[in-house]
């Protein structure tokens, strides 16, 4: 496994990123950092006024600004976009967990697994009989792929996630650590005495590129498959119901609660705590704002917001006539009074 280094000189950095060095190119520089640190081995970005004066006032201890930055009291590197360039410096920051290729002597893969060769198990990770691992796929230390699993190339799966039953990953998915994927759905029908469960031998079909953060559960079907297209990314501690069928390169932030046999479009972006309801339909290139509560099919796109969802700028005239209500309400009192008063008088 390639080792990153553990430092570099403001002078490496300044080439490595195609920049321009103001300020000793000998100055060490270990790790990114926000620019309000006082990490004097940090590098921070300043992409505008506002940050660099933060940046300067703090004490870390140099900056990404703008060809255009006028001088700055702290050693610098001048880029065209100091966002951008403070991105790929960050993955030049990433470790990766450690983990060595190869089938790790303590994991327990089954003689009916059909392991490609160039795939890596850690240790105490079990892969069951029938699942069929990729090219270059790796399954981390306690992980569990099921029976009839299987991962495409370059598939990851991080420790504790679990993969239950006929769970397929597309080529490049990552689920992290403590997902659960293939658990049975939430099903029950009420018998007149008790909840009867209802059986669920569906499975689940994971696109390429999908990322599936940790904590987050996605069922298994009733029957067919529960669908997570291609270039999907779910957040931490999100919920997917069974049967439902989330489109391309949709986005879900944490704590979203999607129903059972919901259709979600492509490119929509669900905020975090939003929510639908069973069976509803959402188009393609639809935001739903944080704690959106979906009720009905949302068909246009646009951005929507609140309980029930609405256009965002339906919910927002109604939030700002629902805080004159109390002086609405003081005001029919006293007209009421008036009227009552008035009446009385005749």
């Amino acid at each position: 496994m390639e080792k990153r280094p553990s430092f570099w000189t403001l002078a490496e950095l300044s080439e490595l990123l195609g920049g321009e060095l103001r300020g000793p190119g000998d100055l060490r520089i270990c790790r990114a950092a926000p620019a309000h640190s006082q990490d004097a081995e940090g590098l921070t970005f300043a992409s505008s006024e506002a940050f660099l004066k933060t940046a300067e006032a703090s004490g870390v201890g140099a900056v990404l600004v703008p060809f255009s930055a006028p001088p700055v009291s702290k050693p610098a590197i001048a880029v065209e976009n100091p966002r951008e360039t403070f991105g790929r410096f960050l993955a030049m920051c990433h470790r990766p967990l450690p983990f060595e290729a190869g089938i790790h002597p303590k994991a327990d893969v089954s003689p009916d697994a059909d392991v490609d060769p160039t795939a890596s198990v850690g240790a105490f990770a079990v892969i069951e009989r029938g699942a069929k691992l990729g090219r270059a796929c790796r399954v981390y230390p306690f992980a569990y792929v099921g029976e009839g699993c299987v991962l495409g190339a370059g598939a990851v799966v991080f420790p504790h996630a679990v993969l239950y039953q006929n769970v397929r990953l597309g080529d490049r998915a990552i689920v992290h650590a403590g997902a659960i994927l293939g658990a049975d759905g939430f099903g029950y029908v009420w018998d007149g005495q008790r909840q009867v469960k209802i059986p669920q031998v569906g499975g689940v079909e994971i696109g390429e590129d999908v990322e599936i953060g940790a904590l987050t559960a996605v069922d298994r079907s009733t029957a067919g498959d529960t669908v997570v297209e291609r270039g999907v990314k779910l957040d931490n501690l999100v919920q997917v119901g069974h049967n439902s069928i989330v489109g391309e390169h949709t986005v879900v932030a944490a704590l979203v609660g999607i129903s059972g046999s919901t259709q979600i479009g492509k490119r929509v972006t669900l905020a975090g705590q939003s929510a639908t309801s069973d069976h509803v339909k959402i188009g393609d290139d639809v935001v739903m704002g944080g704690r959106t509560g979906v009720t009905k099919d949302v068909t246009e796109p646009g951005t929507y917001w609140g309980l029930p969802a609405r256009p965002i700028g339906e919910t927002m005239r109604i939030m700002a006539l629902q805080a004159k209500l109390p002086s609405l309400y003081e005001r029919l009192k006293a007209l009421e009074k008036r009227v009552a008063e008035l009446e009385g008088g005749d």
